[in-house]
């Protein structure tokens, strides 16, 4: 038997039910894993409350990010063996090339997540993860490390030395500057909360603006740097207009967060962006490909997540709750049951 949530139905984190359940027993093609870690991301709460644009399967057991070792595998068994660390890939049916309607799957959304003891996964859906990682830190790369890893490599190579932004402290936020970092880039950051800039100053960043004390940052960061390179567009409707001001005129910006909670939408200040050349385009976490590069820079480096705060199994709910009170410095970690 295992221990296991499902979303039965949309609404608070009260709709979040624990259960026991008969441990599945895998068949051919596919693996059984013992979940150790999972990590909440941005969109596990939007299907919570039902405002994901990606309609979930009822009854679903929820969250993308886990990770765990391998405990049995069914015939045909190619890429795994029993005693493998391995972690889900969010598009579980995307492996490589552009995302298409036909692969559209993701795990805790229309197929079965991570909260659980264990998770039963074809073995095209996971990956391998670096040896040097903790349970809680490998629980932690699926969605948001992959959001960050795709913005900085997607479009076009970042050259050593180039700008990047990145706004806020959440787990895409963070990811991003640690690979800016990796990558050889100078990094901007923003942040709402003043007493955050000494954090991400350690974390590598070479100019933090606290939005409360400089309004103004997209003029200040466009004059302290000549223009950013790359922007990891997080804030959405409340940091677009300033992200703009401060890009480069040939800048980037990857958009990841389009409306804000209350439901209001990026809008493009005309009168900015007619004196600009920056390009505007879409990141949506990756191809299984792009994890394994992504995992594969992380295990070269021996990379290192932040982690905000970790709970106890039986505590899900309260991870939730924590997660969307918002003021997170990192990733919110579950520990397996």
């Amino acid at each position: 038997m295992m221990l296991t949530y499902r979303l039965q139905e949309f609404g608070g984190v009260e709709k979040l039910a624990a259960s026991e359940e008969a441990t599945p027993q895998p068949k051919a093609n596919q693996i059984l894993v013992r979940v150790r870690a999972t990590s909440l991301n941005r969109r596990d709460t939007m299907i919570l409350k039902g405002t994901y644009p990606l309609p979930p399967r009822h009854g679903i057991v929820p969250l993308s990010d886990g990770a765990g070792e391998v405990v049995a595998i069914g015939e045909g068994i190619t890429r795994f063996n029993v005693g493998d660390r391995v972690t889900g890939s969010y598009f579980a049916r995307w492996i490589d090339g552009r995302l298409h309607p036909g692969i559209i799957d993701q795990l805790g959304c229309t197929l079965d997540g991570m909260l659980s003891d264990y998770a039963l996964l074809d073995e095209q859906w996971a990956v391998r993860l670096p040896d040097h990682l903790t349970w809680q830190e490998a629980a932690t790369f699926t969605c948001a490390g992959l959001t960050a890893w795709s913005a900085l490599t997607g479009a076009e190579i970042l050259q050593p030395g180039q700008w990047v932004l990145t706004i806020g402290s959440g787990g895409v936020a963070l990811f991003a500057l640690q690979f800016a970092k990796l990558l050889g880039c100078h990094v901007a950051a923003v942040t709402s909360r003043a007493e955050k800039a000494a954090r991400l100053r350690a974390l590598g960043a070479d100019l933090v603006f606290p939005t409360t004390e400089t309004p103004d940052w997209g003029t200040k960061l466009r004059e302290a740097t000549g223009g950013i390179d790359l922007v990891v567009e997080t804030g959405g409707p409340a940091t677009f207009a300033q992200s703009l001001i401060a890009s480069a005129l040939y800048g980037r910006i990857v958009l990841l967060t389009v409306q804000d909670t209350n439901g209001n939408s990026i809008e493009i200040p005309g009168a900015v962006y007619q004196r600009s050349l920056a390009t505007i385009s879409r990141v949506f976490v990756g191809s299984r490909d792009g994890l394994e590069a992504m995992l594969e820079a992380v295990g070269k480096h021996r990379s290192k997540p932040v982690i905000d705060k970790v709970f106890p199994f039986k505590q899900a709910r309260e991870a939730y709750r924590h997660f969307m009170q918002g003021d997170v410095f990192g990733k919110v970690v579950i520990d397996g049951a």
